[in-house]
Parts: structure tokens; sequence; C-alpha cells
């Protein structure tokens, strides 16, 4: 009989592997990939960390798909608005009639479109650089600024012919408000097309102040919209559920806007240290 330590006769005496290298193999801590592919094959759960970044993964398309459907929807809601004004207004038939389709096409649709233009999902110039799009916002609102002036103007004018007073309603009021603060961030604006004009200001501030301005003077536009279809001549025309449904545009297109200029700024700004 042969020792503990003999080797039977045809075979070959197999390796030892120490206990030192025994427990160093075992105390190898495996890879994210060899723990993934080796805990599927075997029907394991996979790790809490992969877990949490496939759902957020997940929310981010989801919520980038909802941005891109709210923008879309931002997109007919404007122009649909200022095409039904616009046949319910007959632009042309009195002087007044222009006053509702210019507006309309002012603060529901340039505005609306102008701000739209930064928005990384539904923009519609997203080809063009940052520069551009930024001279297109510009444009767009220096065009809806003349449409509200014009707009505002013949209304006056309008008034003074029926000897009505002005300014007599919250509408008239809030309208003139929302004029004279986009005639005012239309200037700023020029500040930041051309930055050297104001040198001892950052220009991330004053991105961030116009923007927090913009956001007000739309909502201004808008509140005046929906006072407008509160009014005499537009409640005489438009009834029933029509009338709910042409209320729901401003508020549909202010929602739109807001989320994109607080997640684009506001929000952002916030959470910098």
């Amino acid at each position: 009989m042969s020792g503990w330590g003999d080797v039977a006769p045809g075979r070959e005496a197999a390796p030892r592997r120490s206990g030192g290298a025994r427990s160093k193999a075992l105390s190898i801590p495996f890879s994210r990939e060899e723990t993934t592919a080796s805990g599927w094959r075997c029907g394991l759960q996979p790790p809490a960390w992969l877990t949490m970044a496939l759902s957020v993964e997940t929310e981010s398309h989801i919520y980038r798909a909802l941005r891109t459907a709210s923008g879309a929807a931002a997109h007919l809601v404007a122009l649909g608005f200022t095409i039904f004004v616009a046949v319910l207004a007959r632009p042309g038939s009195s002087l007044f009639s222009w006053h509702p389709v210019l507006m309309s096409l002012a603060f529901s649709f340039l505005m609306t479109e102008a701000l739209l233009v930064f928005s990384p999902e539904s923009s519609l110039l997203r080809s063009l650089s940052r520069k551009g799009r930024a001279r297109c916002h510009w444009v767009l609102q220096l065009v809806a600024l003349l449409c509200a002036l014009l707009g505002l103007g013949l209304v006056i004018l309008h008034k003074e012919q029926l000897g009505k007073a002005h300014l007599a309603t919250w509408h008239g009021r809030a309208g003139l408000l929302a004029v004279l603060w986009a005639g005012l961030q239309c200037l700023g604006g020029v500040g930041l097309l051309y930055p050297k004009l104001l040198p001892r200001w950052p220009l991330a501030k004053l991105k961030l102040y116009h923007a927090t301005s913009g956001l007000v003077g739309y909502l201004l536009g808008s509140a005046s919209l929906l006072l407008g279809m509160c009014s005499l001549w537009f409640t005489a025309t438009v009834t029933g559920g029509v009338w709910y449904l042409a209320m729901l545009c401003p508020v549909i297109t202010s929602l739109v806007i807001m989320n994109q200029v607080s997640n684009a700024y506001l929000y952002r700004k916030r959470i910098q240290p």
C-alpha cells in the first residue's frame, strides 16, 4: 500500500494549488460585463446599477418622446388657432376685423414659433447653427412686434371713430402691457445678438434674464388672448364646446413654452452649484 503522498502507477500527479493562490483567485472581483453575462445566462436578476441605468434611459426616451409630441402639438395649435380667428374675423370686412387677426398672428403663431426655434426636439430649424437660430428667433419676434403694434393702432383708431374709451377692459390693459413688454424684449435681444454692446454683463446671465423675461412676456400675450375670447365680440360668435376648445389653445402653447424655457434655462441654473 502506498503512502498518502504516493501516486498510483500510470497516473501523473496533479499540480497542487497553494492556499494563497486559491484565495487570491476567489477574491478577484468580477467585472460588470462578466457579472451581467454570467448572471443573465444563469437566470439571475441583473444588478441594481444596471436596473437603475436601464430605467433612467427608458424614462429619458419616454420624456423625449413626450416633448416631441407636445412640441408638434404646439406647432399645430398655434397655426390652427390663428387660422380659426382669421376665418372668424374675416379681415377686411371692417377696421376692427384686422385687430384679432394681427394679435393672434403675433402672440399665438409668430411668438410661439420664435420660441420653438430653440426646442431640441420640435424645432423646424434644427439644421441651423445656434447663431442662425438666434437670428431667426429675433426676426420672428420683430415681425410679431410689428403685427402687434399694427393691431394695437387699428383698435385705437376704431375706438376713436366710435367714441369709446380706451383701456376700459382687462383685455385692453393686458394687451397694451404685452405689446410694451414685447418691444422691450426685442431691444434686449439686440444685446444678445451683439454682446460687445454690453461688455460688463456676462453672456450667461444675459441669456438667463432674456429667457425669463421672454417667458413672462409670452404669458402676458397668452393672457391677453384669453381675455379677448371673453369679449362681447368673441362670445357672440363662438359658443358652446368650440369656445372651450378655443380657450384651450393658448393654454396648451403656454404650457409647452413654459416647459421648454424652464428645462433649458431656469431648472439648469437652479441645480448648478
